[in-house]
């Protein structure tokens, strides 16, 4: 079962998270919820140690107040930062470096690519799609959503939870 959580469970939240994200510039608290429920779950099939599940709480909650100052500062949604409070929690301190350089890069390729892409005329037969309207608005921020699940999709094969689930 630990397996599942970490191969499909984890990835198909991440994967909901970056569509919704894009598609409404929102991260439903629920998906939040569902990937820390989950990463409990994991804890019970995987019978990880309670010193290991200690760091990994510890990593989440440094994750949030990161993401919150983040926040805070204007700089990231309130949906992105627990997206990446709950991602942390998952990736514990062994990852949640990697995790953050990785999704700082995507999140940075993403931002260059929405500023191209704005420079670009959208054809009037797009018009009525409103997800690509937000995405064209200048005055929206970038759905940072989808950098912080691509960026945890790349490093999850290295991390040391893949491994736990793997050898569990």
């Amino acid at each position: 079962m630990s397996v599942v959580l970490v191969m499909v469970v984890f990835p198909g939240l991440l994967a909901l998270a970056a569509g919704w994200d894009l598609a409404s510039y929102t991260i439903p608290n629920r998906l939040s919820v569902a990937l820390i429920v989950s990463f409990l779950a994991f804890v019970a099939f995987s019978g990880l140690p309670l010193s290991i599940l200690g760091s990994h709480l510890a990593a989440g909650a440094i994750a949030l107040a990161a993401a919150f100052s983040l926040f805070a500062a204007g700089y990231i949604g309130g949906g992105d930062a627990k997206l990446f409070a709950a991602t942390g929690l998952w990736f514990g301190f062994s990852d949640l470096f990697s995790y953050a350089l990785v999704a700082a890069v995507f999140g940075g390729v993403l931002a260059l690519s929405v500023l191209m892409v704005r420079r670009i005329p959208l054809p009037a037969s797009l018009h009525d799609q409103a997800w690509l309207m937000r995405l064209y608005d200048g005055r929206k921020g970038i759905p940072y959503g989808v950098a912080l699940a691509a960026g945890a999709l790349v490093v999850l094969p290295q991390a040391e939870i893949f491994r736990l689930a793997v050898n569990a």
